[in-house]
C-alpha cells in the first residue's frame, strides 16, 4: 500500500498522459533540441548567436520538466480513493470556507488535466488542515495573511475525472 500523504494521487488517464509526456521529452523532443544546439553552434560566434541561446534555454526548461515529471511519477498512487467520506488526495471536497461554499479537488494539478475544477495541494494551508478529516468535521487554518479561516467539511467524493 502506498502512503497517500507522500504519494501523488493520479487517475489512470493522468498517469498515462504524464508518462507519455515524459517519454516525449526524454526522447524526440530532447533529440530535436540537441540538433538545434548543434546547428546553431556550427554557425560560429556563440556570443551573438540568438538561436544557440534560445535552444540552450529550451533545453534547460525541458530538463527541468523531465525532473519534475520523474519526481511526480516516482511515488504515485493510481486509481480512485475509497468513497468513505474521508478527505484525502483524489477527493472532490465541498466545504464551507469562511462562510463561502467551495468545491475543489484535493491533490495535484496534474490530476485535473483539462477539467475546470479548482485544485488545492494536500500541503497547502487549506489542504493540510482538512487532509484526513471526515465529512462534518470543523477545522481552521491560518491563511498567508495571518487570519484564521474556519472550514466545515460538507462532502468528500472520489474524483471521477
Amino acid at each position: 500500500m502506498t502512503d497517500t500523504t507522500a504519494a501523488t494521487w493520479l487517475t489512470q488517464e493522468a498517469y498515462d498522459r504524464l508518462t507519455a509526456e515524459l517519454e516525449h521529452l526524454k526522447g524526440a523532443h530532447r533529440d530535436e533540441i540537441t540538433a538545434r544546439i548543434a546547428a546553431a553552434r556550427d554557425e560560429g560566434d556563440l556570443k551573438e548567436n540568438g538561436g544557440y541561446h534560445a535552444a540552450r534555454e529550451e533545453q534547460a526548461k525541458n530538463e527541468a520538466r523531465i525532473r519534475e515529471l520523474e519526481a511526480k511519477l516516482r511515488n504515485v498512487q493510481i486509481g480512485t480513493p475509497k468513497d468513505d467520506g474521508v478527505v484525502e488526495p483524489g477527493m472532490v471536497v465541498t466545504a464551507d470556507v469562511a462562510g463561502d461554499e467551495m468545491v475543489f479537488l484535493l491533490g495535484s494539478r496534474e490530476i485535473a488535466g483539462s477539467e475546470d475544477i479548482e485544485v488545492f495541494s494536500p500541503t497547502s494551508p487549506l489542504g493540510a488542515a482538512i487532509n484526513g478529516r471526515t465529512v462534518g468535521d470543523k477545522v481552521s487554518y491560518t491563511a498567508p495573511n495571518g487570519r484564521e479561516i474556519p472550514v466545515a467539511i460538507k462532502a468528500a467524493k472520489p474524483f471521477a475525472g
